[in-house]
C-alpha cells in the first residue's frame, strides 16, 4: 500500500491573512448597513413623513444605489432649505464614494491557495466587451488590500456620525 504524502502546510501568515480579510469584510458590511440604514431618518425629514412610512420606502426601495438616488431627489426638491440640501448631497457623494469597494467585497468569492499562502477576491460579475466577455476578474489581497479595508471602514464610520450629525442639526425623526 502506498501512503499519500503529507500535503505542504500553508505558510506561517496565510491563515492570519485569510482571517484578516474576512474579519474585515464582515465589518466593512456591519458599518455599511449600519450607515445606510440611517437614510431612513433622512428620508422621513426630507420627504416631511414619519419614520415608519420611511421604512416602508426604504424597505420597498431596496438597492443602495435607488436609496441614495432617492434621498438625492428628495434634496433637490425645490421646498428642501439650501443648507440641508447641500449637506446631504455632500453626504450621499461620500456614501456613493465607498460603493464601489463595499460592492467588489459582498459580489466576490475568495480563493486561497494554501501552497503558496495567497489570498484572492474573484469578482462574480460579467463585464461586456465589444466582441468578448470577461468573467471573474481576480485580485490577489494583502496587506495592502487589507489596511484598504480598514481605511474604508474608518470612512464609513466617519459618514455614520455626520448622518447622525445631519439628522439631529436638521430635526429629522430620530
Amino acid at each position: 500500500m502506498v501512503m499519500a504524502a503529507d500535503p505542504m502546510p500553508p505558510p506561517p501568515n496565510a491563515d492570519a491573512l485569510l482571517q484578516g480579510l474576512l474579519l474585515r469584510t464582515g465589518t466593512l458590511n456591519y458599518v455599511w448597513t449600519n450607515t445606510e440604514s440611517l437614510l431612513i431618518h433622512v428620508i422621513a425629514g426630507l420627504g416631511g413623513m414619519a419614520k415608519d412610512a420611511a421604512m416602508v420606502i426604504f424597505l420597498t426601495v431596496n438597492t443602495t444605489r435607488a436609496r441614495l438616488e432617492l434621498v438625492d431627489r428628495l434634496a433637490k426638491l425645490p421646498g428642501t432649505p439650501p443648507d440641508q440640501r447641500k449637506a446631504i448631497l455632500a453626504l450621499t457623494q461620500r456614501f456613493q464614494k465607498e460603493a464601489p469597494l463595499r460592492n467588489k467585497y459582498n459580489h466576490c468569492i475568495y480563493s486561497f491557495d494554501a501552497t503558496e499562502g495567497t489570498v484572492s477576491t474573484i469578482l462574480m460579475r460579467i463585464a461586456d466587451r465589444k466582441d468578448d466577455l470577461r468573467i471573474g476578474r481576480a485580485d490577489r489581497a494583502d496587506a495592502d488590500e487589507l489596511a484598504s479595508l480598514d481605511a474604508a471602514i474608518a470612512r464609513i464610520q466617519a459618514l455614520n456620525l455626520d448622518v447622525w450629525q445631519a439628522i439631529a442639526r436638521f430635526g429629522y425623526p430620530a
